[in-house]
């Protein structure tokens, strides 16, 4: 997997070369969303990209991540190949840094849940509070 010069590159191409996407088309969909946006302003996925450029990525649930395209490459290689096509901002950098800090002080979500399913130790307090369970049965001969 040899990078190949590379004068015109499709936006949704080449963020599918760089692994930011798994897909071409999950990246065609981003775009077309209007999550990534080329020199401040959103782009279509056609739209050719150029060494120099700077590209803002929005994915749900994370800060913006600004990168600048370094090269271009027309096959998706390994992933510290797919480093080598872009240098991330330092702000975005400390962004991310903070992001992923929050996230690592941020309380497990399954503490929150006071309801749910009952463990097994529930359904056996619950069968001994209400003496038994019976079994339901709709035919007319059985008494309740």
């Amino acid at each position: 997997m040899s990078q190949a010069p590379a004068a015109r590159m499709r936006l949704d191409k080449w963020l599918w070369a760089a692994r930011f996407f798994k897909t071409r088309g999950l990246s065609a969909a981003a775009a077309d969303a209007g999550r990534v946006l080329v020199a401040g302003q959103t782009a279509k996925p056609g739209r050719e990209v150029h060494v120099g450029d700077e590209l803002t990525l929005r994915q749900p649930g994370l800060p913006p991540r600004t990168i600048v395209v370094r090269a271009l490459s027309q096959v998706r290689g390994p992933a510290p190949v797919a480093r080598t096509l872009y240098e991330e901002t330092a702000d975005s950098l400390a962004a991310q840094a903070a992001a992923a800090e929050a996230r690592r002080l941020a309380p497990d979500p399954a503490a929150a849940l006071t309801e749910g399913r009952p463990t097994k130790r529930d359904r056996r307090e619950i069968d001994r509070a209400v003496g038994g369970w019976k079994r339901w049965s709709a035919a007319i001969d059985d008494e309740p």
